[in-house]
């Protein structure tokens, strides 16, 4: 686990805390003295969080984390946006037995593992832990609401809702943005890869431009008020790391450059509320044309989207979920039945989900 603790120096934030509104950046330092000096004001004098109050074992904090949009077509691995649903919520409590342990699991058909070092949600819990050196005993209910390998960012919402409980039952000693290390451990741990574009919109809320991951700096992008997004999972399941899987280590610079014109010119179309230019500027070379077999129909469907008045249409991370922009309520409303019916038109069942960017994140249902 010698990654982690290389995550954790790289990642924690050392500055004040403080959001730069004025650029709209959000910037991790790497040093790692900062790092302990950070961790160190949050603990007591003898460098555990031993409040009375904090073992209230009658004490309870449920949270919820949205599904997301990685990628967003034209950013791959570096652009993500969170929906309003659907969402994972995530309930913790103290134990007395001084351990981190997953009681329980709904949802997911009994396939998740309850072991905490192999399910992201407990993988992030205790990097939380680990950073605060704090001791106490936490159970965690876990109960999913999406379903899994939907490119919805199952995982990640696990990991961002349990942190966010965990946090507030230890009295919120760290603030959403200090968050973020935790979760990305989590999601590297079970995709091979650190890709942050699930958790940290999860977390945050928006659509958020990841700059660099080490240091992690993250610009987190305006949202047009029009700006409607569309997502349908259709009945199919595909894997993270088999998506991955199709895509070429590498690729010619003529299409790196097409992809870098892509996001250069949807990231201006969003502080311009240019819908047209978004829409122009939605278009993944890099992974989209490695991926779109594995959703079957998916030509056709795109076709009957678009001439809906859909401003585009892509895969959510690595799919098979399926979304689309638009700029009105009823246009949105429309293109999620239009795209249902296609699919139903070749015996595929689906679920749809309307609503603006979801700009809350991860938040504490019950306290």
């Amino acid at each position: 686990m010698r990654w982690l603790h290389k995550t954790l120096a790289a990642f924690i934030r050392a500055d004040s805390g403080e959001t730069h509104h004025d650029e709209r950046v959000i910037t991790i330092l790497s040093k790692k003295q900062k790092t302990m000096n950070k961790t160190n004001q949050l603990l007591n004098t003898d460098n555990r969080l031993t409040n009375s109050n904090l073992m209230d074992l009658t004490k309870k904090v449920r949270a919820f984390a949205p599904a997301s949009v990685g990628n967003v077509t034209c950013g791959f691995d570096v652009l993500g946006m969170a929906l309003a649903a659907p969402g994972d919520e995530v309930e913790a409590a103290f134990n007395e037995e001084g351990v981190l342990r997953i009681v329980e699991i709904t949802g997911d058909g009994g396939v998740l593992p309850l072991d905490a070092k192999k399910n992201t949600a407990g993988i992030a819990v205790q990097a939380l832990l680990d950073s605060l050196d704090a001791k106490e005993g936490i159970d965690l209910r876990v109960h999913k609401n999406m379903p899994m390998g939907s490119g919805l960012g199952s995982s990640a919402a696990s990991a961002v809702a349990a942190v966010v409980a965990v946090n507030a039952l230890l009295g919120s000693p760290l603030s959403k943005h200090d968050l973020m290390p935790f979760t990305l451990v989590a999601e590297g741990s079970v995709s091979g890869s650190i890709h942050g574009d699930n958790v940290i919109p999860s977390l945050l809320g928006g659509i958020v431009l990841l700059r660099s991951y080490e240091p992690l700096e993250i610009v987190e992008l305006p949202i047009p008020d029009s700006l409607f997004c569309t997502v349908v999972h259709p009945d199919l399941q595909i894997f993270t790391k088999e998506a991955r899987g199709r895509i070429p280590k590498e690729v010619p610079m003529k299409t790196v450059l097409k992809q870098m014109s892509c996001l250069a010119g949807f990231v201006s179309g969003l502080y311009q509320s240019d819908y047209d230019l978004i829409s122009k500027s939605l278009q993944d070379h890099l992974a989209e044309p490695y991926r779109v077999d594995l959703i079957k129909g998916f030509d056709e469907v795109k076709k009957a989207a678009l001439a809906a008045g859909a401003l585009n249409f892509g895969i959510s991370g690595s799919g098979p979920s399926v979304y689309s922009f638009s700029n009105s309520l009823d246009k949105a409303e429309n293109i999620a039945q239009v795209i249902q019916d296609s699919f139903k038109k070749i015996a595929i069942g689906s679920a749809s989900y309307v609503s603006k960017v979801n700009q809350q994140g991860a938040y504490v249902i019950e306290a």
